[in-house]
């Protein structure tokens, strides 16, 4: 167990996790810019681009580079800063540092040594987006990037078809139609969808509308800029068709939805023959014995 009162010990080491624009500069709070000259060291996902933000504010508070390739090694090293007593902020190129962006393993390495993580609020592209869509807020998944492979990316499309909430995706612009294509053979074509791009940006853009009129609107264009992609709902999803349930749909054996979780999710097979067996509700016997082929 861990409690933690963030500023009861007002000297004590913290890692702070800090937004940073999405776009506009103006976006950036008066706190984020006091925590960013006031930390000892600022880890960043890429110090070029967090260069010239810092740049703009006349902000000299020295960087470090900590990002997917190096979080292993670079987060031991922040964590013994943190221990001898510095503090640090950490920063993703745009928005909220752990949301799509590295920053999760650094909070977790952060608690487990008991040192106090303050998260600051801040800007967010796919609250914006949701937000600016006109679509139900009240409940929403949040997914982030789809599998770039097409045939994982209709499965995770098959189980998101259930959803009753809005799902909020992030998109490239080189596979935004792609997409969009693979929704059209999933999802009801009357599905209300919007694509907003370069938010907060002088070419800020919102396309609301069915699938087919946002192909239609998608085919003769260039897309530019980084899309958020917010899905509505299935209002009409049906309990028997629930996202627990989408091993049905894809007729996967218990031999392939191990294989299936193992290979999307990186967790050994031991773990993924657990969980298969609590999704399907089936003994785990049956499964290891699914899997690895065993009494045959």
């Amino acid at each position: 167990m861990n409690i933690q009162k963030s500023f009861d010990q007002e000297y004590a080491p913290k890692l702070y996790i800090v937004p940073t624009p999405i776009g506009n500069l103006e976006d950036i709070t008066i706190r984020a810019l006091r925590i960013l000259k006031a930390v000892d060291m600022i880890a960043a996902e890429d110090t070029r681009n967090t260069q010239k933000l810092l740049n703009h504010f006349e902000i000299k508070t020295p960087l470090i580079s900590y990002h997917e390739h190096n979080k292993q090694t670079r987060g031991t090293l922040l964590l013994e800063k943190l221990q001898s007593g510095q503090s640090i902020a950490a920063v993703s190129d745009a928005g909220m540092p752990a949301i799509s962006d590295p920053g999760q393993e650094l909070v977790r390495l952060a608690i487990e040594n008991d040192i106090d993580v303050v998260v600051l609020p801040g800007a967010n592209a796919a609250l914006c987006a949701l937000v600016g869509s006109g679509l139900d807020t009240r409940s929403f998944l949040f997914y982030g990037f789809l599998p770039r492979k097409k045939k994982d990316k209709e499965i995770e499309l098959e189980k998101l078809n259930y959803m009753q909430a809005s799902i909020l995706l992030y998109e490239s612009p080189y596979r935004v139609k792609e997409t969009l294509q693979t929704m059209q053979k999933i999802f009801d074509s009357r599905r209300q969808i919007v694509l907003a791009r370069e938010l907060t940006k002088r070419f800020e853009e919102y396309a609301r509308g069915t699938i087919e009129e946002l192909l239609d609107w998608a085919a003769g264009r260039e897309l530019k800029g980084e899309f958020c992609m917010v899905v509505a709902g299935n209002e009409n999803a049906a309990d028997e068709l629930s996202p627990e349930k989408w091993w049905e749909e894809e007729q996967l054996t218990a031999k392939e939805h191990v294989a299936y979780i193992i290979e999307n999710e990186g967790i050994t097979s031991k773990e993924a023959i657990k969980r298969v067996a609590a999704e399907r509700k089936q003994p785990k016997r049956e499964i290891y014995q699914a899997y690895h082929q065993l009494g045959e």
